[in-house]
């Protein structure tokens, strides 16, 4: 791979954000669509009447969905557009709201919670397929992290609203509007913005290599000059010299001439595991459980989730500011660095702490302390690996494979968050040392990896990664 370089232009700078934006909402419906079910998890379990495994399997049952839609949204994006698939993704996302909503048990439950993870997979893959595409290359980190942005404010939304409404109803499991629990509300407060995405989806246009590579080069000439101020012959001529390479690509393509996966796809796969791994996701779909387990209140539990939620919108920002600046590998290892002390921190004040009932039991010190780690993991994740993968992601393919290892990379990570989701009651259970120690020495492995096999791609057109 070719050493990266700086390329001055000259955009629109207020349309290429709009463009981006809209199509980062996949990534808000993406973060709400898994992060909802946080404050539902306890009511839900006691309403079914569910052991942990099973508890732990309905929550990331959704995730397995997530590969599936993850691995066909890039074909499909290439058969019939970007645009169409992200309408489809809030069609998805609504039909599963309502449904969860209004499950009558946990096999259903599992049932509307795979639909959207279908739609959560897809909207993972085209948002920052799309945000690449029609980005320039001095800026595409930064409008990339809007992906990464996109998915903390939906967190942060979907646990704000779930704290609105067990307070307002007094509790998950109270009853609500309609003689509903609130549990219930939680998941269908969805349905609000899946609608405004797949409305919004509509007013922005296709990308522009999907436009040439179906022989519409006028189309994606009049897109370019939207964000372009000049250079636009000079890049659909690009673009129309990739794209012929890739009218033959397929699986095959992911190997190279010695008949072995590029090493490109398993770099890609290998990001993609590590950012779950390390078990971010843990934090955001167990937290409210993890906090009252080791002695908070239900409203107490809910309110530090909603902290943590900010904290990471906050940190993301952080990461706007700098991916270009410094670049996605020097982010990635301040990351890990700043992961495996503060995961290292939580893995040793739960191997001191007393078991009480079954459950660790921390004192007014160690519990500040464990709060404090929490959250300086999630800085330190939300400033780096939160967005710097999905950025990577989006760029290091060159166009010949892009579509199908960014498919691939993702459906990989929703398999990494399955598995870390649905094995952490059960790791819990045994200890949350053990779980927590487990994280701090993925979030160590994560740091060498990079060291030695990262590429950097800041500053480089997509159309000359090789």
């Amino acid at each position: 791979m070719s050493q990266p370089f700086t390329v001055e232009e000259r955009f629109h700078t207020a349309r290429v954000i709009q463009l981006a934006a809209v199509a980062a909402l996949g990534g808000f419906l993406f973060g709400f669509d898994t992060a909802v079910i946080n404050g539902a998890v306890t009511p839900m379990r006691d309403d079914f009447g569910m052991s942990a495994g099973l508890t732990g399997f309905v929550v990331s049952s959704a995730l397995l969905a997530c590969m599936v839609g993850a691995y066909l949204a890039g074909a499909l994006a290439d058969r019939i557009g970007r645009i169409r698939v992200m309408v489809l993704a809030a069609v998805l996302f609504t039909v599963s709201a309502i449904g969860s909503g209004l499950a009558f048990g946990p096999w259903d439950m599992i049932l509307w919670r795979a639909v959207g993870g279908i739609g959560v997979g897809a909207a993972s893959v085209i948002a920052p397929a799309y945000i690449a595409e029609i980005s320039p290359a001095s800026i595409r980190g930064r409008l990339g992290s809007l992906q990464q942005l996109a998915i903390v404010t939906g967190i942060f939304v979907a646990l704000l609203s779930d704290f609105a409404i067990a307070a307002a109803a007094g509790g998950g499991g109270e009853e609500f509007w309609f003689g509903l629990p609130a549990w219930r509300w939680m998941f269908m407060t969805e349905v609000i913005p899946a609608i405004i995405y797949g409305a919004l989806a509509l007013t922005i246009p296709e990308s522009p290599r999907y436009l040439v590579a179906k022989g519409e080069h006028h189309t994606a000439r009049e897109v370019l000059s939207k964000v372009l101020i000049d250079g636009i012959d000079e890049r659909i001529a690009e673009i129309r010299r990739t794209v012929r390479r890739e009218a033959k690509a397929s699986l095959s393509d992911l190997r190279g001439a010695s008949g072995k996966v590029l090493p490109i796809v398993w770099i890609g796969i290998a990001l993609s595991v590590f950012q779950q791994f390390v078990g971010i996701n843990v934090i955001f779909y167990y937290s409210a459980t993890l906090w009252q387990a080791v002695g908070f209140t239900e409203e107490d539990a809910l309110t530090q989730t909603v902290i943590t939620s900010v904290t990471n919108i906050i940190v993301t920002l952080v990461a706007i500011a700098l991916i270009d600046k410094i670049g996605r590998r020097k982010l990635l290892l301040i990351g890990s660095a700043g992961m495996i002390l503060s995961l290292g921190t939580m893995a040793w004040i739960f191997s001191q702490a007393p078991i009480v009932a079954g459950s660790p039991q921390l004192g007014q010190g160690e519990g500040i302390v464990a709060l404090f780690a929490a959250n300086a993991f999630v800085v330190f994740f939300g400033m780096s690996w939160g967005p710097g993968v999905w950025v990577l992601l989006g760029e290091m393919f060159n166009n010949r494979i892009r579509s199908t290892a960014l498919g691939i990379a993702a459906g990989a990570q929703w398999l990494a968050n399955f598995a870390i989701s649905t094995t952490f009651p059960s790791m819990a259970e045994f200890g949350l040392w053990f779980a927590y120690g487990f994280y701090t020495i993925a979030a160590i492995a994560s740091f060498f990896f990079v060291l030695k096999f990262v590429p950097e791609t800041a500053g480089r057109q997509l159309e000359d990664m090789e």
